[in-house]
């Protein structure tokens, strides 16, 4: 499994403890990959981060990513407005090890703000630890497994099918907004070499 981590702007000094508990708790992934935003990173908002989420998880670059704002509620929304992406909002390790279990997610959003305080670092530690404890998936409880499962199999291609892909995504957003997603090198330059949706990377590589 490869693993993103990335957050937005107004909760760049997170950024390590987030990448630190993500590693830390997912010591079994082949990769994590820390894509900030970092200082000098271009100004991005929740909402243009969750483009990068989408970007990362419909070219089948990563499989994962662990993100977050200062609520993490903001980031859920937008991260689940996107085609392919089920996040799951966890702010306590009750709710990642749910998710983890339960919803067949790709992409977790912590919050890094509301709450945090004196060892929010401890929850946030605890939470993505509950998050990647042991296999994904399975169903929860376990006398409930196999309906948990066809439930989130369902809701999976309700999903599948009201919703659009990037490509046509990226058509109809306004250049304004996407030139700070397109300013974020790294994460394009990692697309470009991992990607396996041929006609997402295509479409970046041609258009940027």
């Amino acid at each position: 499994m490869k693993i993103a981590v990335i957050q937005e702007t107004t909760q760049m000094s997170k950024n390590k403890a987030l990448f630190k508990a993500t590693e830390s708790a997912a010591d079994k992934a082949d990769e994590v990959i820390n894509f900030g935003v970092f200082q000098g990173d271009p100004m991005l908002s929740y909402v243009q981060v969750s483009i990068l989420v989408g970007l990362l998880l419909n070219s089948q670059a990563v499989d994962y990513v662990v993100t977050g704002c200062s609520s993490g509620n903001g980031m859920d929304i937008a991260c689940n407005s996107l085609p392919n992406v089920t996040c799951g909002y966890l702010p306590t390790p009750s709710d990642a090890f749910l998710f983890g279990r339960i919803n067949h997610g790709n992409c977790a959003s912590v919050p890094l703000g509301l709450n945090y305080g004196w060892s929010g670092e401890l929850n946030l530690k605890y939470t993505l630890e509950k998050l990647f404890d042991g296999p994904m998936n399975v169903g929860y409880p376990q006398d409930s497994a196999d309906r948990k499962q066809r439930d989130t199999l369902m809701q999976q291609k309700i999903k599948q099918i009201a919703q659009t892909n990037m490509v046509d995504i990226l058509k109809k957003l306004p250049t304004e907004f996407l030139k700070g997603v397109y300013m974020k090198k790294d994460v394009l330059e990692y697309i470009f070499k991992n990607g396996q949706n041929s006609q997402l990377v295509n479409f970046l590589q041609n258009n940027l």
